[in-house]
């Protein structure tokens, strides 16, 4: 059975999903899909914490289909603007785990992590999927990923 590692970049599929579709992403339907036969060794789901009812709802939701959660705090600018990245801590994840299983999947459409998927493959042989909203996310990104699953209708609510 295929060994998988899920990573979900919350924050930028909440925001493409929105701007593209008006709509929520459906991780419910996106765990049956991509676990399907396959072996999950983890699964985490990277969010900012701001502390509300409607968030830690979601976040419960998150941990029935089966994502470990992981939070950073909500971060507000003296300039009105946030701060929540998580960019460096799901990069340590995949690398960390990269060497122990099959494949890496990889929801977000941030080209910043482009380069990480060729170390991952170049290094560990570990190969790559990522879903993300076509328009949306970097070409640098999907040109780096083994696969690119386009995010549309039936991965939404």
């Amino acid at each position: 059975m295929e060994k998988i590692a899920i990573f979900v970049d919350v924050q930028n599929i909440y925001y493409t999903t929105r701007q593209q579709f008006n709509q929520q992403f459906n991780y419910r339907a996106f765990w049956n899909t991509a676990t399907a036969n396959k072996q999950v060794i983890v699964a985490y789901a990277y969010a900012i914490d701001r502390g509300d009812v409607k968030q830690r709802n979601f976040q419960n939701a998150l941990k029935n289909i089966g994502f470990q959660i992981k939070l950073k705090p909500y971060i507000q600018r003296k300039d009105g603007s946030a701060k929540g990245d998580w960019d460096v801590g799901i990069t340590l994840d995949v690398i960390e785990l990269a060497a122990t299983v099959d494949k890496i999947i990889l929801l977000s459409g941030d080209g910043d992590f482009d380069l990480l998927l060729q170390k991952a493959r170049k290094v560990y042989q570990t190969k790559s999927v990522v879903y993300g909203v076509h328009a949306l996310t970097a070409p640098s990104l999907i040109n780096s990923a083994d696969q690119f699953i386009t995010i549309n209708r039936e991965l939404l609510m």
